[in-house]
Formats: C-alpha cells, sequence, structure tokens
C-alpha cells in the first residue's frame, strides 16, 4: 500500500514503509505477558536518520503527577516511594516541501527509589520518552507501528546495504605494492695506485768522432819548399 506524501521525499516514504528490524526489538514482562518494544534512544536515532538532525522538533504538551506514594523498596523492604507521571508530547516534522506534519502522544511514567526526588525524575523521564515514542510511532514501522500487529507481519531480518560508491570510470585493482629494492654489493674500493719509481737519466755521453770525422788542423802553407833531407 502506497503511502499518501503530502511532501515526504520518495525516500522518506520508502523508509517509513520499510519493516522493522528485529534486532532492535526488546522484550520485558509487564503486568504477567511479555511486551515488545524498541528503546527510546533508537527512536531518536531513526527520526534523525529519516527526518534529519534539523527536521524535526518534540514539545511536551503537558505533565502531570499521577501519584505519589511511600512503599517498601527490595529484599529488604527499605522505605521508599513509588512516583507516577503521565506525559503528552507533540511531534513536529519539517517536509521537504515546506509543509509540517505534527503528530500528538501520551504515556505514563513511573519512578521507585528510597529518594523521592530520584523517584521523580525518573518517571518524568519515562513519561516524556513514552509520549514521544507514540507520537513518532504514527508515522511508520521504524518507529514501532511493526510491533502493534500481534503476529509482527512486518518486523524481520533487515540488511543494512552500504552506501554504495558510484565512481565515474572502472577503478582498476589497487597494485601490489613493489617490493623493495635489493641493496646492491658494493665492490671494495680499489687500493690506491703505487706510484711508478723514476729512473735516473743518464748524462748523455760525448760524441766520439772518427779520425776522419775530426776537424783537421789549418794547414800553414808555407813559401819555402820543404827539404827531403831528414832533420838533424
Amino acid at each position: 500500500m502506497e503511502l499518501p506524501r503530502r511532501g515526504l521525499s520518495a525516500d522518506q516514504v520508502a523508509q517509513l514503509a520499510a519493516p522493522l528490524d528485529r534486532q532492535h526489538v526488546r522484550e520485558r514482562r509487564q503486568g504477567g505477558s511479555q511486551v515488545s518494544y524498541v528503546e527510546g534512544w533508537h527512536v531518536i536515532a531513526e527520526a534523525n536518520r529519516i527526518f534529519g538532525f534539523d527536521g524535526w522538533t518534540r514539545e511536551t504538551l503537558s505533565l502531570q503527577l499521577v501519584a505519589e506514594r511511600e512503599r517498601p523498596i527490595g529484599n529488604q523492604q527499605r522505605p521508599g516511594w513509588s512516583v507516577t507521571y503521565r506525559s503528552t508530547v507533540r511531534v513536529t516534522v519539517h517536509l521537504p516541501s515546506g509543509s509540517i506534519v505534527a503528530r500528538d502522544g501520551s504515556g505514563a511514567g513511573h519512578g521507585i527509589d528510597v529518594d523521592l526526588g530520584q523517584a521523580h525524575e525518573s518517571a518524568l523521564k519515562e513519561a516524556e520518552t513514552d509520549a514521544m515514542k507514540r507520537a513518532l510511532m504514527t508515522f511508520g514501522n521504524p518507529f514501532g507501528l511493526a510491533l502493534y500487529d500481534k503476529e509482527q507481519r512486518a518486523v524481520g531480518e533487515v540488511d543494512t546495504p552500504s552506501t554504495p560508491s558510484t565512481p565515474s570510470t572502472p577503478t582498476a585493482a589497487p597494485a601490489a605494492p613493489a617490493a623493495p629494492p635489493r641493496p646492491r654489493p658494493t665492490s671494495p674500493s680499489p687500493a690506491p695506485a703505487r706510484p711508478t719509481p723514476t729512473r735516473p737519466t743518464k748524462p748523455t755521453p760525448p760524441i766520439r768522432r772518427t779520425p776522419a770525422q775530426r776537424t783537421p788542423a789549418p794547414t800553414w802553407i808555407s813559401s819555402q819548399p820543404a827539404t827531403s833531407s831528414p832533420p838533424v
């Protein structure tokens, strides 16, 4: 069955009509029978998720003390107090279209404590939370509407899909990290070259010339004729 929109977005309508996830359902004994319920913090979290953190408000219209009496508490029967409050809360949802939807809910809260102030505080908180849950319940299954059906046909195991990423181009698989380069073996530094000993330069020997190469002594020309007689 399609819900009337009245300004709700298509995504909000789908979330309000979705089944209640069974993992959020709690059980307690009340009046001799087992009662199913959803916790107050979960209802607030669902309202933030569906309507937005700034898309809804809660207002306490009335808060009335119903009962306050003394009573024994615990196995030791210590003297204490029992307090009961009744509350009416209005939940206003601001729709994307600009319009608003307001729902009222009534609830009761009970506080039992040895301290009278603590008993009043517990009863006040429970009454306001119970009234808020009843007001939000009228919006759909995520707020506990499905639990009012005795067969709980709108309660089941719901897989919450993760938000898929939609890249414009296929993303390649990440490459395996490159192995670190192996250190290259370092060659030993070459030994310093020994200086080449220099041999002493031998002196150049004097050039010896043959008699034929020698320069002949100058011949003095005499005007006297040579004699062939031997010297005395």
